[in-house]
């Protein structure tokens, strides 16, 4: 039973899943898409779904400073609608603000290359995004 993280962007969606135990998230990878061609990864999320037997969702709601929902966090809403209904499994928004600056900031810290920053900042993000939900789950 783990619960998967994404990171939603405009040509990469960013990969993290939980252990079994819903403790920590681990980054697994980042996945092309395409928005204009409408390829949206589904069906490799589907591959990882099955592969991690993941029974929980969490997509990061990018929100704007205000709270309010901008066309970016409209389509992470709808993202998250058509896993739900592709996939059955329940799919819950996060909001990631700031997230992939605090990513930035750690990948800096650690003295990764520019290079290599560009290459796992998502993957990163969708780790701080599944993280931060699965500390508010512990009671």
């Amino acid at each position: 039973m783990r619960t998967m993280g994404l990171d939603l962007g405009s040509k990469t969606i960013g990969i993290a899943i939980s252990d079994e135990f819903g403790w920590t998230a681990q980054g697994i990878k980042t996945l092309r898409i395409n928005e204009e061609k409408n390829e949206l990864g589904f069906e490799e999320l589907g591959e990882i779904i099955k592969e991690y037997q993941v029974t929980k969702v969490v997509v990061g709601l990018p929100k704007n400073m205000n709270n309010t929902i901008g066309p970016r966090g409209e389509l992470s809403q709808n993202y998250a609608k058509e896993l739900e209904v592709r996939f059955a499994i329940p799919v819950v928004l996060w909001d990631e603000r700031l997230t992939t600056m605090a990513a930035e900031r750690v990948l800096l810290e650690a003295d990764v290359s520019r290079k290599k920053r560009k290459k796992v900042i998502d993957k990163m993000a969708a780790v701080m995004i599944l993280q931060g939900y699965l500390n508010s789950q512990i009671k």
